[in-house]
């Protein structure tokens, strides 16, 4: 079982190689929230993640004769990428085995940092099963992201920081994927501040560890689609699961809309490019399922590595989820002038109108009226009440708002 000892004996080796990441005060999300923000940077390490520090704690860790013999892993992206740096570094051999549908960036990056990409199944755990059978027949070393003491002493490197930097931390907000990042942090900061509170976040699509928790054991859960990718983990580990049951104080889940909205807030606000898992931070807070009081939290954004060819349609998500995008759908008339005089009344309430669409056939309307579709852009969620409300008054019909928008189309939004 890892001590915090342990998590301290390797801080200053990992830190001749890691440099600590920033976790500087928010004013911004202080001033929105309600009270001291912090948010620890660990999308500014080198391969864009925290799990460096757990890839070098371990690979560091290895005899020479491991060494000679090469590295396997499996990821979703970030570990992959930590394995594939920190082994050309150290002269080791890295197979890494990602799912089919792993961002291009991460399949790249990690080819890039010499690692030897292997792309299987739809999910993490499936490539994680496959790295453990070529692991066993090909006699290599086999590097969890998370099931391993020396991968959870490493991630714990950064609650140690976090009590560097913020002292008087009264509370930790940590993603939560296999564990073993939370395991590390609740470790070290527990040790020294037992009444800080660690609350643990996870995707709704991938409850894992509260489902394994409430289950009393390791309880496959998940598998829909989600923006974190990087905390998109069915199934987590007795070793991560019992230091959550120790050490943790909360376990929330937030949607894939309030993640969108964090990824954009967190671009507008602190000018930072948060992936999917590493905002689901600031979503919780977002949602109501984690309050700010008058003592300093810690928002750890783990990491920033995100798909940019996605990217465009996750901002347009995040602005619907926001209320400054709105898809509405009228059915009216179909008789000369009656376009005209709907966007008008827009422009009149300063509504910037993205896309039209009338649909006479297919759609909802009765014969002789026709029902359009419109995305525009407003100023957030009173403006677009404020326009229904004049768009009902100006006598239009069933006016229905489409709860998101997407950025080609007129279809229901892709989830991921």
């Amino acid at each position: 079982m890892v001590t915090a000892h342990d998590i301290v004996a390797v801080q200053e080796p990992l830190r001749r190689i890691l440099p600590p990441t920033p976790c500087p005060l928010s004013e911004p999300f202080s001033r929105l929230l309600g009270g001291p923000v912090y948010l620890k940077m660990e999308n500014l390490q080198v391969t864009g993640s925290f799990k460096e520090r757990g890839a070098l704690c371990k690979l560091s860790s290895l005899t020479a004769e491991e060494r000679a013999r090469g590295v396997i892993t499996a990821s979703a992206g970030n570990h992959a990428q930590a394995v594939a740096y920190h082994s050309g570094r150290l002269g080791i051999r890295a197979t890494v085995l990602m799912p089919q549908r792993t961002p291009l960036i991460k399949v790249l990056s990690t080819q890039e940092l010499g690692g030897q990409v292997v792309l299987h199944g739809d999910g993490f755990d499936d490539a994680y099963d496959e790295a453990l059978r070529r692991a066993a027949a090909e006699h290599l070393v086999f590097v969890s992201p998370f099931d391993d003491d020396r991968i959870i002493c490493g991630q714990g490197t950064c609650g140690l920081e976090i009590l560097e930097q913020v002292p008087d931390v009264a509370q930790v907000v940590v993603p939560i994927g296999g564990g073993g990042l939370i395991a590390g942090t609740a470790l070290a900061v527990k040790a020294a501040r037992p009444h800080t509170r660690i609350v643990g976040v996870e995707a709704a699509a991938y409850p894992s560890m509260r489902t394994s928790l409430a289950a009393g054991r390791v309880t496959l859960a998940g598998g829909a689609p989600t923006l974190a990718d990087g905390i998109a983990v069915k199934r987590v580990c007795v070793r991560t699961m019992g230091y959550v049951e120790r050490l943790v104080d909360e376990l929330v889940t937030v949607s894939e809309e309030a993640i969108a909205k964090a990824i954009v807030l967190l671009l507008e606000r602190r000018k930072t490019l948060a992936e999917g898992a590493a905002a689901a931070t600031l979503a919780a807070v977002l949602e109501g399922k984690v309050a700010v009081g008058g003592e300093p939290t810690v928002l750890l954004i783990s990491g920033g590595n995100i798909d940019t060819s996605r990217l465009d349609d996750i901002l347009e998500r995040g602005l619907a989820a926001d209320g400054r995008r709105m898809r509405l759908q009228v059915v009216m008339p179909d008789v000369p002038g009656q376009l005209h005089r709907l966007t008008g009344l827009l422009a009149e309430r300063s509504v910037n109108i993205l896309e039209v669409y009338h649909d006479r056939a297919f759609g909802q309307a009765a014969l002789g009226n026709t029902m359009t579709t419109l995305t525009v852009e407003t100023r957030g969620e009173e403006h677009g009440n404020q326009v229904l409300a004049a768009l009902a008054d100006a006598g239009f019909e069933h006016v229905e708002r489409v709860a998101a928008a997407s950025r080609r189309g007129v279809g229901p939004v892709a989830t991921y």
